[in-house]
This record gives C-alpha cells, sequence and structure tokens, in this order.
C-alpha cells in the first residue's frame, strides 16, 4: 500500500509541476478575447492590403474593396458600404480603428 501512496503522490506532484506557469483553459480563452489597443489596431484610411489581409478574417478581396472604399469616417462603414458582411465585421472591429486625416 506504500509503494501505491508513493506512486500517486509522485503522479500528483508531476501534474502540478507541469501545470505550472500555464493557465486554465477559462483563463486562457479570456485572455485571447481583450480587445487590441487603439495603438495596437490598424487604420482602415493607411493600412495597405497587405496589413489588412492580416487580420484573421478579411481575405486578399475584402481587403482590396477596404481599401478602394476610402475614406471611412467609421469603422461600421464597412458594413453600411457592403463591404464586409456583420458576421466578419462583429469578428474584426476591435482589430480596426479610422483615425481623422492628418492636414
Amino acid at each position: 500500500m506504500e509503494v501505491g501512496m508513493k506512486l500517486v503522490t509522485k503522479l500528483v506532484m508531476a501534474l502540478v509541476v507541469s501545470s505550472l506557469g500555464s493557465l486554465p483553459v477559462w483563463a486562457q480563452a479570456a485572455e485571447t478575447k481583450k480587445p487590441a489597443t487603439r495603438a495596437s489596431q490598424l487604420d482602415l484610411n493607411t493600412a495597405s492590403v497587405d496589413e489588412l489581409k492580416t487580420i484573421q478574417g478579411i481575405n486578399e478581396a475584402q481587403a482590396k474593396k477596404i481599401v478602394d472604399g476610402r475614406p471611412y469616417k467609421r469603422r461600421s462603414e464597412l458594413v453600411s458600404k457592403r463591404i464586409l458582411p456583420q458576421e466578419t465585421f462583429d469578428k474584426v472591429k476591435h482589430q480596426v480603428s479610422t483615425r481623422p486625416p492628418k492636414g
């Protein structure tokens, strides 16, 4: 019986040690859903097609339509100008912004 307890103890210790430094699943999910900060968002009025394609959910054709549809006052214009469907917009809206033009 003592050998069994040692084995269980070693297994528990191995499990604890292996999980150190990793977040529980619920915490990982919450961490990935943080909205992008304004500084890290792509500006719809200045981003290149290649930069826009780095956003998951935006393909090359949509990126080109975004560039062709400039200027934007609000990011919601991606839907009102029929550039993105609402479902796609809902997924990417926290990764883009519009800034007033300089000048």
